[in-house]
């Protein structure tokens, strides 16, 4: 009876023995099959990288790496053309899990919001909560970053909800480079709430930018623009390089034409072009 209690315990051992050893075989199994995939990414493999996560997420539900191995797995269908959607749906997968690791999140939430972007951006209506839940985001770089990211919208009325967004932003941050990022997004949804910013820092007292064109053969003013001195130079930051390089080659250079008028409040710049007329000044 004592042998066999003995055998019996023995048994015992040798299962949780052979258990613990087949635990930490699948747990180095699961580890390899993301760092393999890794390497494919890092060579832009990315259809063979998704085959190694496919693996990992079919063979280990319950690997620690699993949540890491669903976020590169919508880095990979991302950079897949046709896949957008998929990777979206990974990568908010991702988002959701409680054991997600913190160092991941910021770029999934980037690359969510990137996609519902382009989501948006082509007509599709049904990722509008997407974008107007990441304002509200407890992370300040998130909100910020979505808030940019809608100026550039084609819906205006959708962008507009960015805008109490990138107003704190300009009224509460240090970074100038930051603060002007903010100002020509701003410029781009809403000329007039920039407008408002810049009059209550500068006292309701600013320079004006004052633009007049006289189309060819016309006397009376086509178009007149009186735009804040401020909000002038940040239009000109914004403009592309290969634009400013195309009126520079006429003889047009904005920067050195806006810091002139800036120097004196009487000079004003005339510019004719295949007899239109562009007159600009400062007051």
């Amino acid at each position: 009876m004592r042998n066999r209690n003995i055998i019996f315990l023995l048994l015992i051992i040798i299962f949780f023995s052979l258990s613990e050893i087949a635990a930490q075989s699948g747990a180095k199994e699961d580890e390899k099959l993301l760092q393999e995939a890794k390497l494919l990414i890092f060579d832009k493999n990315w259809i063979e990288a998704e085959k190694k996560l496919d693996e990992l997420l079919e063979r280990y539900p319950k690997s620690p790496s699993y949540s890491t191995a669903l976020f590169y797995k919508g880095k990979c269908l991302s950079e897949q053309k046709g896949r957008e959607r998929e990777a979206w749906k990974a990568f908010e997968e991702f988002l959701k899990r409680p054991d997600r690791p913190s160092a991941l999140v910021e770029e999934a939430e980037i690359s969510s919001v990137d996609l519902a972007f382009n989501f948006l951006n082509s007509g599709d209506q049904s990722f509008i909560p997407v974008l107007e839940s990441r304002l509200t985001n407890p992370s300040k770089i998130i909100r910020y970053y979505t808030a940019l990211k809608m100026s550039y919208l084609q819906d205006k009325n959708l962008a507009q909800k960015a805008v109490p967004v990138l107003k704190g932003l300009i009224e509460s941050e240090k970074d100038q480079e930051l603060i002007d990022r903010a100002k020509i997004a701003l410029l781009r949804i809403s000329p007039a709430s920039l407008k408002e910013i810049q009059e209550k820092q500068e006292g309701g007292s600013f320079r004006l930018v004052k633009i007049r064109v006289y189309e060819k053969g016309k006397k009376t003013v086509s178009v007149s623009i009186n735009l804040p001195l401020s909000l002038a130079d940040l239009a000109i930051q914004a403009m592309p390089e290969k634009d400013k390089a195309a009126l520079k080659q006429k003889g047009y250079d904005l920067n050195r034409i806006l810091n002139d008028l800036a120097k004196s409040k009487e000079k004003m710049v005339r510019i004719e072009e295949e007899g239109n007329i562009v007159e600009i000044w400062i007051e």
